[in-house]
Parts: C-alpha cells; structure tokens; sequence
C-alpha cells in the first residue's frame, strides 16, 4: 500500500515541508542567538506536527532530523554533557519516538479500514448485484448510501429479475435495523426473490414466497443475541411488464413509490397494503395486488424511509415529492444525480440511516395530455412527501 493511501487526506502534500522548514530556521537562529537564549526545546513541533500531516516514515524523519539538529545546538553551545541538554534530548527522542507510534497506529488502522471496504464492496457485488441500466424497456437508475462509512451495504435492499410472461419484477425493502447486523436478513430476501421471480407468473405468489422464506431462516441470520426485538422487512414488490401499461404491485409496509408522468408526481398509496415480510401473524389471507399504469415515458422512484426520513440540521425531513416535481427530471440518470446531491446537502453530508433510491424509466416517447390525470383509484392528486402506505 502507497505511502500517499496511509496519509490524511490530498491538500496537505506541501505543508509537509513545513517541520523541516521549521527544523532548519529553528537551528540557524538558536547558533546565532545569545547563550542565555534557548530555542533548541521548540524543536519538539517538528515531529508533533508531521504526524498530522504524513506517515510514519515522514514523521519518524523529522523526529531525527530534530534530534541531530538538538545534538548540534548542544555541541555549538558547548554544553552536550550537561544535564540541561541531555534532558532535551532524552524528551525530543521520547516525543519522537511516541508520535511513530501513534502513526503506525493510525496506518494499521487505515489499512483495517481499507480492507473492510474492500470486503464490504464485494459483498455489495454478490449480495446486492445493483441492476443493468436497461432492462427491457426499461432504463434504471440507483442510489445506495450507508450510515456506516466502514460499509458499502446495509439493511436496505434492491433486485430486478426477468419473468417469463415477459416482465420485469423489482423488490426495494428496507431491514429493520441497519449496517452489517442486516446484511443476513438482506440476503434472505434477495435470494428468494431471485429464485421465485422466475417461477410465479402471479405476484401474490412471489410475495408469499417471500413471506414463507422469511419466517423460516429469519431466526438464523437474525442478530437476536445484540437486537432481541422483532425482527422484518418492509418491501414492494412490482411486476412491470414488457408490453401495455397495465403494471402491478404489492406493499408490504413500505414507503409507496412515485409516479412521474409529464410534470406530475404522485405518490401510488397502496389500496390493499400488506404486514411486513417476516410479520406472518398480522396476515389475513394472500397478499393483494394493486394495479396502476405505467406508460412510456413515466418514472417511478422507489425508496426506502432513509430517504423520506432524513432530517436537516434544524430537523426537518426531507421533501423528496417536491424535490422530484422541482427537478423535472429528463432520465433515471439525472434525477438519481440531482437527488442525491439535494439530500446530502439537506442532511449536512452525511446520511443518518441506511438510504436507497431506484429510478425506472419506461422508454418511449413520452405521453401528451395531462401529466396530473388520476393514476389508479384512490391515488391523491396533490404533490407531497409521501409517508407508509
């Protein structure tokens, strides 16, 4: 690993000469200084002030080049035997050698943190397989963040998967908790997804599938030892299929998604919502579908409550229907981008709570008319942050 990765981060390079400067002004006005007059002991900022600013072969070499020049300073004042600079020297050489230390330190560190990503974004790779940016007809665009910077995935999830009748099924779901504790609970879903998106022309009975695989590996991946609470995953599942506009969807406790057509956004509330995944008892009979239409040219956003629930410094949540209406997006592309630089804006940098984001895009031209006609029976007409179906 390259000395420049171990380092603080770039800006820094050229005020790392600055110690070495200091070591060398420092000697030249203490030989010309009076002898009542010390400057030898501010020679300890040279080491003190490298460790912030580079490694630890960096640092250790000015810790030298500081006790040579105190070495020096002793010899030219004729006093290296005595007890005052002897002390300087010992503690110059203590200093030094401790700020190594903290720097070898900081490196392991750094090189642990590396490898955790190195590890996070492979399992990102296998587990979450962020979707192709065309899919039938379809183009797609995604969003992932993390509250934990020492990961690249978290408790949110996302899949798209290819029926037969020809379609496309896509699943966004949310794992209570969030960070490397829900990664288990993620991949059980993911996988049965996978597995049943090819094998039930019926949404319903995906989604039941889904429920089944749930309920019966949940206690093992779950971390009940560290989180004995209960334990689900919100989901939506849809059916996008490949010819007409007639699509499907099943909201099992989460956030309904947005439908952009023209300069309309509206949330799809779900008619016949869902318990979450993994709640079996709250069930009554097979889960329903919602049908809406989905028309060339349209977008649909879907995310997860790391989004709508992500809160300014002054504590207001983020208006993500307005934020979409706001941006008129042109493609999956450029509304991901401009979301996702309005929501870390909006939060000061950082997200709180694992967030996902999944824009689809039927392709064609888009539809004339009024882009803000009714979308399904039952769906508002008026633009707002939308909260669980």
């Amino acid at each position: 690993m390259s000395e420049r990765l171990l380092d603080p981060p770039s800006g820094r390079g050229k005020l790392v000469a600055v110690p070495f400067a200091l070591i060398a002004a420092i000697t030249a006005v203490d030989v010309q200084a009076p002898d009542d007059v010390h400057l030898g002991p501010l020679l300890v900022i040279a080491p003190a002030l490298t460790v912030a600013l580079a490694g630890a072969r960096l640092t250790a070499l000015a810790g030298a080049l500081a006790l040579l020049a105190q070495v020096f300073i002793a010899v030219f004042h004729g006093g290296l035997g005595t007890a005052n600079h002897v002390s300087q020297i010992i503690a110059l050489a203590v200093l030094s050698l401790l700020v190594v230390l903290v720097s070898l330190a900081r490196e392991r560190r750094a090189r642990q943190l590396t490898e955790a990503r190195s590890v996070a974004e492979t399992a990102q790779r296998v587990l979450l397989r962020p979707p192709p940016r065309r899919i039938g007809p379809l183009r797609v665009a995604w969003l992932y963040l993390t509250a934990e910077d020492e990961t690249r995935i978290g408790g949110d999830l996302f899949a798209t998967a290819r029926a037969a009748h020809p379609s496309t099924r896509v699943i966004i779901g949310d794992v209570r908790g969030s960070g490397l504790t829900s990664i288990g609970e993620a991949s059980v879903v993911l996988a049965s997804f996978r597995e049943g998106a090819h094998r039930h022309p019926a949404l319903p009975d995906l989604v039941a599938t889904l429920e089944e695989s749930v309920c019966r590996e949940l206690e093992e991946v779950a971390d009940t030892e560290h989180d004995p609470g209960e334990h689900f995953i919100t989901a939506l599942v849809l059916d996008l299929p490949d010819r007409g506009s007639q699509a499907q969807m099943v909201n099992c406790g989460h956030p309904p998604p947005l439908l952009v057509r023209g300069s309309g956004v509206e949330p799809l509330h779900p008619r016949s919502p869902s318990p979450p995944l993994g709640m079996t008892g709250l069930r009554g009979g097979e889960p329903r579908t919602d049908p809406f239409t989905f028309e060339p040219g349209d977008l649909l956003v879907l995310y997860t409550d790391g989004v709508i629930e992500a809160r300014s410094p002054t504590g207001e949540f983020y208006p993500l229907a307005e934020r979409v209406a706001a941006f008129l997006p042109d493609s999956p592309d450029s509304l991901v981008q401009r979301l996702r630089q309005d929501l870390l804006a909006h939060t000061g940098g950082r997200a709180a709570d694992d967030t996902a984001l999944l824009v689809i895009e039927r392709a064609g031209p888009p539809r004339t008319g009024d882009g803000r006609r009714a979308l399904h029976a039952g769906a508002p007409s008026s633009v707002r942050p939308p909260g669980l179906g």
